[in-house]
């Protein structure tokens, strides 16, 4: 409109001086990148911005020089490099992120023995592309002899899901699994009248029940009813354990995953396996089957 009314009057609009972009110009475009009609390519020539410098200066210097006294000394590990390079680790370690839970320092083992998954309190939830692509991966590729579960008394997670309060989506939703464990268990839990027991009897409850879940999984019970029927193997695999760690008393102790899921079989059971099979694991005619197996 104000255009217009300009033109109407005859009068002409001020001349802004034009700055030339910051282009650069190729006389031969590229066959591949550029087009075939001749026209030049031209690409912003960006010039980086340079960052303030952060308050108090950046971690990453005195991080990278812990970094090399730690390499000098882990270097010195007898066979270190050969096992690095063949990454063939025995143990898959389903943790939580706890800063205070680090899974090869627990069990006293070195850089590539471990395979490892952490999430807030070490759930293993079928829809987490994630960690299910982690236990198919150790399973079907490493072939690890061992799955640990390893869940932590002091766990901010399964605190938060002992309280009725909306933490907020994401984190509400990944919750709500440990909650199922809260209702899984409720009539156990509601008999320990003191709080802290409850929540400390709680990590273990969840740890077991993230055990069971590993035993849910296809490939768990596919690779466990294969070795099953292998008669040079000397037991089913891999095994599946359920531990639980308290940092203040800096050790581990496995828990007795019996939860009578074995009444459970024709739910979860995916692959038939030869009752002589297992009689050749266990040593024992009147031996009850693992899970599944």
């Amino acid at each position: 409109m104000l255009l217009a009314l300009v033109l109407s009057l005859g009068l002409s609009l001020p001349q802004r001086p034009i700055r030339a972009a910051a282009w650069t110009s190729r006389p031969a475009p590229s066959p591949v990148m550029g087009p075939t009609s001749g026209d030049p390519i031209r690409k912003m020539d960006f010039k980086p911005v340079p960052r303030p410098p952060a308050r108090g200066g950046s971690p990453m210097p005195q991080l990278l020089a812990q970094n090399k006294r730690w390499a000098a000394e882990v270097a010195k590990t007898p066979g270190l490099f050969d096992r690095l390079r063949q990454h063939q680790p025995k143990y898959l370690w389903i943790g939580c992120s706890d800063a205070r839970v680090p899974s090869n320092q627990l069990l006293g083992l070195g850089p590539g023995e471990v395979f490892v998954q952490r999430n807030i309190a070490n759930l293993v939830v079928n829809v987490d592309t994630n960690l299910m692509s982690v236990i198919q991966y150790a399973v079907d590729v490493l072939k690890v002899s061992d799955i640990i579960v390893c869940g932590h008394y002091e766990c901010g997670g399964v605190r938060a899901a002992m309280t009725n309060t909306n933490h907020g989506s994401p984190l509400e939703n990944w919750l709500r699994n440990i909650r199922d464990v809260v209702r899984l268990h409720a009539h156990e839990l509601k008999a320990i009248a003191d709080p802290e027991a409850r929540y400390r009897r709680l990590v273990e409850l969840n740890a077991m029940e993230q055990t069971l879940n590993v035993y849910k999984t296809h490939c768990v019970q596919r690779a466990r009813a294969a070795s099953a029927s292998d008669t040079a193997q000397q037991h089913v695999v891999p095994r599946v354990h359920a531990v639980v760690y308290d940092p203040l008393g800096l050790e581990l102790k496995e828990l007795d995953v019996d939860l009578e899921i074995e009444d459970y079989e024709e739910v979860y059971k995916l692959y038939p396996t030869a009752e002589a099979a297992m009689h050749h694991k266990t040593g024992s005619e009147g031996a009850r089957p693992e899970y599944f197996v």
